[in-house]
């Protein structure tokens, strides 16, 4: 009678630890999980990202095609992207965020997007379907240096990173792309990355061709527009640690005063609006996308402390760091 009376309570017992440890072990890999997400930075995607994909044909991680751009794995959540990238709609729709900004594709629509840009598509339809093709930075600069003749293309690209193509310009493209494959699918050919390096060329030039119809005015890149440009890549690197005219200034080697003017006459901005739209755009970014806390985002983005950072924002966004999680 005793035993029978000591056995239950016993198995309670056990029943009741274990219970605690499965409970301990649960809290556990909570707080495990809350760390990685407070961790975790935004996610930038490049050809090392891509390269693990079969359904795409690519050269080392320097260039990568997809034949349907359903198979490109794009998140549903924000990811700055270290390449340059451009897609073309063959049919159906998508909803697409650029640095914040919606942009919903249909076909014949292009986008071309350039690093650094923050990129998450939203939705697509079933019938989404399109072609891709992505190059790595450095065979970006190698291929645009040879370039120079151009006119300011890249400038209209940021602000208009969305055209509409006729049917002839899509079966253009489509040609390119066609033999880019063919091209870079012949592994035994020696130069093939020279070869594709020419024909990108090419498509450059039709790319050129095709926007230049949207440019405000049909001319060549200027010595201000090239300044505009070192300008923004110099921010690009450095906005988290600087954020004054005068140091931008002095990578260029100019005075801060005329930085200021030459930004303004070929933007339509100033220096420091284009300083502060890159902090805001991060900060943005940020709180959507980390379990972090505001002063962790604060500090990460180097200010002084939470209040400075607070008041930063609401400056230029019109709310707070916390309501605009909120939203």
């Amino acid at each position: 009678m005793l035993e029978s009376s000591v056995f239950p309570l016993n198995c309670s017992v056990c029943r009741i630890t274990y219970l605690n440890i499965i409970f301990l072990f649960y809290i556990c890999a909570k707080m495990r999980h809350m760390e990685q997400l407070v961790n975790k930075e935004i996610q930038r995607w490049d050809l090392t990202t891509l390269e693990r994909f079969p359904e795409a044909d690519y050269i080392e991680n320097d260039l990568e095609l997809f034949n349907n751009v359903n198979n490109v794995p794009i998140f549903d959540y924000p990811t700055r992207i270290d390449l340059t990238v451009l897609a073309i709609t063959l049919s159906g729709h998508a909803r697409v965020g650029l640095n914040l900004k919606d942009y919903n594709l249909k076909k014949n629509d292009m986008i071309i997007l350039t690093y650094d840009q923050i990129v998450q598509l939203y939705e697509n339809s079933d019938d989404f379907t399109g072609l891709f093709f992505a190059l790595s930075r450095s065979f970006t600069d190698e291929i645009v240096v040879a370039l120079e003749r151009i006119v300011p293309i890249f400038l209209y690209i940021k602000d208009h990173p969305c055209t509409e193509l006729s049917d002839n310009e899509v079966s253009s493209v489509m040609e390119y792309h066609s033999f880019l494959w063919e091209k870079v699918k012949n592994k035994n050919n020696t130069y093939r990355k020279e070869i594709t390096k020419n024909i990108i060329r090419a498509l450059i030039f039709e790319m050129y061709s095709i926007f230049e119809a949207h440019l405000p005015e049909k001319r060549f890149k200027s010595r201000k527009e090239e300044l505009f440009e070192s300008f923004l890549l110099s921010v690009s690197t450095n906005f988290i640690k600087e954020r004054s005219v005068t140091f931008y200034a002095d990578q260029l080697f100019l005075t801060p005063k005329h930085l200021s003017r030459v930004i303004k006459e070929v933007s339509g901005r100033s220096a420091g609006e284009w300083i502060d739209e890159q902090v805001i755009l991060e900060a943005k970014a940020r709180l959507k996308t980390l379990s972090l806390t505001v002063q962790e985002i604060s500090d990460q983005l180097g200010f002084p402390n939470q209040s400075f950072f607070g008041k930063y924002f609401k400056r230029h966004v019109g709310m707070s760091p916390s309501d605009y999680r909120k939203k």
